[in-house]
């Protein structure tokens, strides 16, 4: 559902993302982690369609975000790590505006708004300003939008961010909900034990670089550690990537 073949994306000397290589699979939460500059955001950014690559493709569900970027961008619900929002609409007026789109059925467009805003406790401020919702709440917001479409490819980056511990729940197991749907999950994140709860299988990225990949146990035995968690795993493999 996900292909990145030699994706590399270079400002001037600095290369942010180095020839990167990966596919995920329909119904897979892949989750991607490394350092601060490491490329994650970047990586991110190319796949919904907001970055062009240097060079290189990414495929969304076998179509190539390049030619087809459109088509491409319908299959995809992104969840940037920051929520920018128009905060003068109110909460359902931007879930109208995102339907909009993506050309949601009106009809079907009013149910998935009430069961989104239902289900991330959003209904009481459904009709106020987004300039008086909480940090959480627009991160609420903005995943309740791209749900709307029904996407195939859920594209997300830090997706805790913000959010209170009863909200981290509920998004875990969305995405678990969604990828026994057949929804695919593609999700940076800082939040070690997250990624390691929920994800199938983990990348690793390094100054630009995919450094390590697979399950959790794959990625302890590339460490050399047993019995360790995954943020031992993650110190092992970029301090033994460093020159």
């Amino acid at each position: 559902m996900i292909e990145l073949k030699e994706l590399t994306k270079k400002y001037a000397d600095y290369t942010a993302v180095d020839h990167l290589s990966l596919n995920v699979d329909k119904g897979e939460i892949y989750g991607f982690i490394g350092p601060n500059g490491a490329g994650k955001t970047t990586t991110i950014k190319m796949m919904g369609g907001l970055l062009e690559p240097t060079t290189g493709s990414v495929f969304i569900s076998g179509i190539n975000m390049s030619e087809h970027p459109e088509k491409a961008k319908r299959k995809i619900g992104f969840i940037p790590d920051r929520p920018y929002l128009y905060e003068k609409l109110t909460g359902m007026e931007f879930l109208r505006f995102t339907a909009d789109l993506y050309h949601v059925d009106v009809n079907v467009f009013f149910k998935k708004a009430e069961e989104n805003l239902n289900m991330f406790s959003l209904t009481d401020w459904s009709n106020e300003l987004i300039e008086s919702y909480s940090h959480g709440m627009k991160q609420r917001l903005i995943m309740s939008a791209a749900l709307l479409h029904d996407p195939e490819v859920i594209i997300v980056d830090e997706p805790m961010v913000g959010l209170d511990p009863a909200a981290i729940k509920l998004v875990k197991e969305l995405f678990k909900d969604l990828a026994k749907k057949g929804v695919t999950i593609f999700m940076s994140t800082h939040t070690l034990k997250i990624a390691e709860d929920i994800c199938d299988r983990i990348g690793v990225i390094h100054k630009g670089t995919l450094i390590a990949k697979g399950t959790t146990d794959d990625l302890k035995r590339e460490a050399q550690v047993t019995h360790a968690d995954l943020e031992q795993v993650f110190i092992n493999l970029t301090e033994n990537n460093n020159p």
